[in-house]
């Protein structure tokens, strides 16, 4: 919604780096932005520190909003493309990308566009962010469209190699086109991830609207990966037990977190909504 915190995140080496990342919406004149900003934390209270990334498009969904430090150190910051498509492929816009800084805000030399944060581009709303823990591969989920073109579902898993095109408008999900990364996963029915995070060799993904959580088992392939099996977990088809899913985390305790979302206008909440699940293997 207007004026929301999406994504929150602290620096690698914190506390020894006393900081706290924050990306939220607000609006400006008539129209809405996106913005990461970074902030110390005082103990009590956090002072503000510096902008990391401003004027990333915004609108009332469709904000992308998830901010993660990476392996390499690199804050990675998801931005949609609000509903206005072109965007995406638009290399001087910040939506519909993935962007990449470092913890200060700065470019990083290698990013793949000169003297730009854009990582990726041809995103429609990416979302969640997990690295491989054994190939640090950054991986993305991402929600198709909505109604535009006439088309629904679509919703899919990236595999995010720098520089590359991820095709939206021009391709949805698969286009078979050696210019645009084709989807690691696709699900041509309506199934949109919102978090993820590798735990004990899996990819675990929150989805909202089908009230589950996947649980994607992987293989090595070449450079590339395979999916062996995609199970649903908390819904057998006919009940779902805690209703949508937004956010995944691996805890310092070694269990996973998963957080519910009932109670963002678009759930039916029931008593006790919303809540943070932990998760443990037997």
């Amino acid at each position: 919604g207007e004026g929301g915190l999406m994504g929150i995140t602290v620096h690698p080496r914190y506390p020894q780096q006393p900081y706290v990342y924050v990306m939220y919406t607000y609006r400006d004149g008539g129209a809405l932005y996106n913005k990461v900003e970074r902030y110390e934390d005082q103990g009590r209270t956090a002072g503000f520190d510096r902008v990391i990334v401003d004027r990333v498009p915004g609108a009332r969904f469709h904000n992308g909003g998830r901010i993660a430090f990476g392996p390499d150190g690199m804050l990675y910051i998801t931005a949609g493309e609000n509903f206005r498509a072109e965007l995406a492929q638009d290399l001087d816009s910040l939506g519909g990308k993935i962007l990449r800084l470092t913890p200060d805000g700065e470019v990083p030399e290698d990013n793949p566009f000169d003297g730009s944060p854009v990582y990726t581009y041809g995103h429609r709303n990416p979302q969640g962010l997990a690295w491989h823990p054994e190939t640090a591969d950054l991986f993305s989920s991402e929600h198709g469209p909505s109604g535009e073109f006439g088309l629904r579902g679509h919703d899919m898993v990236n595999v995010i190699r720098k520089g590359e095109n991820y095709g939206w408008p021009r391709v949805v999900g698969e286009g078979n086109d050696p210019e645009y990364q084709d989807p690691l996963v696709l699900w041509k029915r309506t199934t949109p991830p919102a978090g993820m995070a590798f735990w004990e060799g899996r990819l675990y993904l929150a989805s909202l609207r089908a009230r589950t959580l996947l649980r994607i088992d992987l293989s090595r392939s070449g450079d590339g990966y395979d999916v062996r099996s995609i199970e649903r977990l908390f819904n057998d088809g006919s009940e779902n037990l805690y209703g949508r899913l937004r956010a995944v985390a691996v805890g310092p305790d070694g269990a996973l977190y998963v957080g519910t979302s009932n109670r963002d206008g678009r759930g039916n909440p029931t008593e006790g909504d919303d809540r943070i699940l932990r998760i443990r293997l037997r």
